[in-house]
């Protein structure tokens, strides 16, 4: 069995940062996130459902989901929401599962950012690796990022799991209030613990 460490945070706290360093010291990264982007990219297997769903006005002149539009309708309709995950997460979920059962590395960083609000995470996960910064940070980094206004970005911390929430499920934790060097200096560490649990499974 594959050694699958569950990596979350919330917007903005330096998920894909660290992933890029455990990917560089060799792990496997299966990133939600881009699984996503390409189910809905033009030509995705997510395409024509979302076409079906909510319309021509919802898909954008290259064939893709018009993700700006999407976010808006679904941050101000619930039934909208409801019907995107229903879509998109057994979508998500199967091809997370197939890159997992595939993949080459010693073990498997799963970068999932709602992965504590998943009722089953336990189940899918050795460890979980929370990615953890004071909220400032996040919005900075969001901005700078982004074109969300910072109404925006407060609404999508507000809609995630409470920090200390996310943090009392972790199993391993690091502190991305500082430097990337630091970052980085902490994701060695846990690299090589990593490498020890995966060896013993």
């Amino acid at each position: 069995m594959t050694f699958v460490v569950g990596l979350t945070g919330g917007i903005g706290s330096g998920k894909s940062a660290a992933a890029e360093e455990f990917a560089r010291l060799g792990a496997t990264v299966v990133d939600t996130d881009a699984i996503a982007h390409e189910l809905t990219h033009a030509g995705g297997a997510a395409i024509a459902e979302v076409r079906r769903l909510f319309g021509d006005a919802y898909i954008d002149a290259t064939g893709a989901m018009d993700r700006a539009r999407v976010r808006e309708l679904v941050f101000t309709n619930p039934d909208a929401k409801k019907k995107l995950e229903a879509l998109l997460h057994p979508l998500i979920r199967a091809e997370s599962q197939r890159r997992i059962n595939s993949s080459k590395g010693a073990y498997v960083v799963h970068v999932v950012p709602l992965l504590v609000e998943s009722r089953d995470y336990r189940g899918r996960v050795d460890r979980v690796l929370v990615i953890d910064c004071p909220e400032q940070a996040q919005l900075a980094r969001v901005r700078r990022r982004s074109d969300l206004s910072e109404q925006q970005v407060h609404s999508i911390i507000a809609a995630q799991v409470p920090r200390e929430e996310r943090l009392a499920a972790a199993d391993d934790i690091i502190d991305n209030g500082g430097s990337l060097d630091a970052l980085r200096r902490q994701v060695r560490a846990l690299h090589q613990r990593y490498l020890a649990l995966a060896g013993q499974k």
